[in-house]
């Protein structure tokens, strides 16, 4: 089996992605040089999420392990619109892998302005949008609710020719129709499933112990959930689904994929093991290739799952 894998007619080299925020390329490359860009671990980078003005992010703490998970209270800290341009943009450009900016507006205004402003950019070969939050119009969370996510996606997508990616949230009542909805206003792939709403508590003083009260649970507990969120969608829409959610290993990889995912995002797992995507990539080729009798490395895994092609990616010669 030979070729290239692609994602929304992108060429990659596999289907292993990074969860936005969740790996520091910038850090990364000042830690160890050249070295990240010849074992880049990942074979799309997508970018921290990115909002019109800087944000500073939650008030500490931020960080809570919790028993097969990390529960986050971040808060989405970054340098706006202007600075990530400026700034980050020229670093990220030199990675050896596609790139993905994961932007995110509190009105369609504001989503509108950074998919115009990032889709113009000709190292951007995607668009995240993160539509985990509430649109100050209405006071909906646009991912939620299928009409507030078709009218998102609607009002970016004339904006640019570049390839759009739904962030859907976990907490909608109907994932399913969510994504449909996405698809049906032009998003050419979705990925699922971001963080579950979590609170710890503080063994001595019994309040709350991240700053922001509450934050995101990720990592492996929340794989169940992801997996069957994942099916749903994947069995609803004719678009890419990218799968996430608790991955750890190549096992778990092949789980998403076989559940209907066309690539894999490696989020919680980067903070233990920054080489999380090399090793998971490894796992997922020898675990397919002992059970399905071909070399699944940095190939494409769709072709024993019946699927319409529109949902998975095609092999470029």
């Amino acid at each position: 089996m030979s070729g290239a894998f692609d994602l929304c007619g992108v060429p990659l080299r596999g289907p292993l992605l990074n969860g936005s925020g969740t790996f520091d390329a910038i850090a990364a490359r000042r830690t160890f040089g050249d070295r990240l860009l010849e074992e880049f671990p990942f074979d799309a980078f997508v970018s921290k999420t990115i909002t019109i003005e800087p944000r500073q992010g939650n008030p500490p703490p931020r960080l809570w392990e919790s028993p097969a998970g990390l529960i986050n209270s971040i808060g989405l800290p970054n340098k706006g619109l202007s600075g990530f341009l400026s700034g980050d943009l020229p670093q990220l450009a030199e990675l050896p892998v596609p790139l993905v900016v994961s932007v995110m507006g509190f009105s369609r205004d504001e989503l509108g302005a950074l998919v115009a402003a990032v889709g113009e950019r000709d190292r951007v070969a995607m668009i995240e949008l993160n539509v985990s939050c509430p649109n100050v119009e209405t006071g909906l969370v646009m991912g939620a609710d299928p009409a507030e996510t078709a009218a998102a996606v609607g009002a970016v997508r004339p904006l640019t020719d570049k390839p759009l990616i739904v962030k859907l949230t976990p907490t909608a009542g109907d994932p399913p129709a969510v994504a449909a909805a996405a698809e049906g206003a032009g998003a050419d792939a979705v990925s699922l499933i971001n963080t579950l709403r979590g609170m710890a508590l503080d063994p001595r003083t019994r309040r709350p112990w991240l700053g922001a009260g509450t934050g995101g649970l990720s990592g492996p507990a929340v794989r169940p959930v992801a997996l069957a969120q994942v099916a749903s969608v994947a069995a609803s829409v004719s678009i890419p689904v990218v799968g996430m959610g608790g991955i750890a290993s190549g096992r778990d990889a092949l789980d998403f994929l076989d559940a209907g995912a066309a690539c894999v995002a490696v989020g919680t797992e980067n903070f233990r093991d920054p080489a999380a995507g090399r090793r998971i990539a490894r796992e997922l080729a020898a675990v397919s290739r002992n059970e399905r009798g071909f070399s699944a490395g940095r190939t494409r895994f769709s072709q024993d799952r019946p699927k319409s092609p529109a949902k998975v990616g095609k092999t470029v010669k």
